[in-house]
């Protein structure tokens, strides 16, 4: 599991150490590690010219520092400087890269933006996770120096994106690399800001983070085997968990077919399986095991391809069992069409899983608003709106994306990003619904579930289409021994 930790904590952990934190023992640290990381970078680049960035916080100085063990090194090393006279730390760090042969430049005059072109790698310092979103106007020149072909590797953070997460700034840095201290923060591991962050490298510096909430969570495939609902030999079907799933109609009976077997191929004790007649019959065909009509279930999938305004055959049966769903006290899961019989919180266990435009045209309606909001709002600032129908269901979200978020109405947000970019196609969000609600039939909370389906999902597409095109069905088809490759792999 990978953690991030908000600006708060990590500041209480800095503070439980004030030995190390008032001697300089802990940016002494960080300006090794940042030197360390970078001079094997430059090696490995065959590159002699580093450029520091420097502003006027303790970020600055952690660059100054650093630059200074680059000078002994012996690469050419430049800082660039805000005020070099910011505080005492920061005089000491600027006599001590001086000594060292590191050249010292102040402003954003000619000579300064011909050495910031002319860097092939360029360290930023300009501010740190106390930076605010946007660049201050001594920055900008800077920024606006550095060539493509340099090779950007930001300190702590990259400078002017919000360090808690929010909308991409373009008037920011973004990174080739970015080295941070202790634990990822919120900026590297959500999006969209995390694409400004590129490769990302976690320093430890001597920090206690336990017994720390974090404020972003990751599952890793070894935390497959500590989470998989796994059968013991005293489990039958019902124990190991009856789903029942109300999806497809006459108009996307494919829908069905996916979900149910992505359901039984991920392990479902039983599924039973409501729908119109024609996917029924494919269902039938598809997935013989899957048993048809209501029943006693553990938990329920609604709404992949399901059409709540549909007249045809059977359309209004399959409705009233899906809000008969919602009106019951069991875990439900909630997608695509099975979203408009959303009205409001629900005590029980409840998962939804919209994309962008669904999460805007939910949130547009269950507030009330007279302008709706956009898709493009969303995908821009995805974890706010997400984290808005949270709220204003009482669910948990799953916001479907490039990058999923999990969020409950506070709390940690669980992210995932396992998935190649040849899974953004027609069905797979219906076989990701299937596999949800096997882990929620299987008792687990729907945080939890959201985020290990999410990792399983995406490795199922590499296992289907190992670097090209797939199908949703060998999608679903390929959810078993994908979560068996992931126990072995986990010993």
């Amino acid at each position: 599991m990978i953690t991030g930790y908000s600006v708060e904590t990590i500041r209480a952990a800095e503070a439980a150490l004030p030995e190390l934190l008032e001697s300089g023992e802990l940016m002494q640290r960080a300006a090794r590690g940042v030197a360390r990381l970078t001079a094997g970078r430059m090696r490995e680049r065959g590159a002699r010219t580093v450029v520091g960035l420097v502003g006027p916080g303790n970020n600055g100085a952690d660059t100054l520092f650093a630059l200074a063990r680059l000078a002994r090194r012996g690469f050419a090393a430049t800082a660039v400087c805000a005020d070099p006279s910011a505080s005492q730390v920061q005089t000491e760090a600027a006599a001590l890269a001086t000594e060292r042969g590191v050249t010292v430049l102040t402003g954003a005059g000619p000579e300064v933006v011909t050495a910031i072109s002319r860097a092939e790698v360029v360290l930023d310092g300009i501010t740190g996770i106390g930076g605010r979103p946007g660049l201050a106007p001594f920055a900008r020149p800077w920024v606006d120096a550095i060539r493509d072909r340099s090779w950007v590797i930001s300190v702590d953070t990259p400078s002017g994106q919000p360090v808690e997460g929010g909308p991409l700034v373009a008037d920011a840095v973004f990174a080739d690399e970015t080295v941070t201290f202790v634990a990822p923060k919120p900026v590297h591991l959500l999006p969209p800001t995390e694409v400004a962050c590129g490769v990302l490298t976690v320093l430890e510096i001597g920090l206690d983070l336990e017994g720390a909430t974090p404020a972003v969570v990751r599952h890793t495939p070894d935390d497959v085997a500590r989470l998989w609902p796994v059968p013991t030999a005293e489990d039958d079907k019902y124990s190991r968990g009856v789903l029942g799933v109300v999806a497809g109609g006459e108009e996307y009976p494919g829908a069905a077919v996916l979900a149910v077997t992505a359901a039984v191929t991920a392990g479902a004790g039983m599924v039973r399986y409501v729908g119109t007649p024609t996917p029924s019959a494919l269902v039938r065909a598809a997935v013989p095991e899957a048993v048809h009509g209501e029943g006693r279930v553990q938990a329920w999938v609604v709404g992949p391809g399901l059409d709540v305004t549909s007249t045809a055959e059977g359309a209004a049966a399959q409705t009233e069992v899906a809000r008969a769903a919602l009106a019951s006290d069991l875990p439900v899961l909630v997608d695509a069409g099975g979203l408009d019989l959303v009205e409001g919180p629900r005590d029980a266990p409840t998962l939804l899983t919209p994309h962008a435009g669904e999460c805007a045209r939910l949130l547009t309606r269950l507030r009330g608003r007279t302008t709706e909001l956009t898709r493009e709002e969303v995908e821009g600032s995805p974890l706010e709106h997400a984290r808005a129908l949270a709220e204003v269901t009482g669910a948990t979200v799953l916001l479907k994306g490039a990058t999923t978020l999990v969020v409950d109405a506070d709390g940690p947000v669980h992210v995932q990003d396992d998935a190649p970019a040849w899974l953004a196609t027609a069905g797979a969000g219906d076989v990701l619904a299937g596999l949800l609600g096997v882990l929620l039939a299987a008792d687990l909370e729907p945080a939890e579930a959201g985020s290990l389906g999410a990792l399983v999902h995406g490795r199922a597409a590499d296992v289907a289409s190992p670097g090209g095109p797939l199908r949703a069905l060998d999608l679903a088809h390929a959810l078993g021994r994908t979560v068996a490759g992931l126990l072995r792999d986990a010993g």
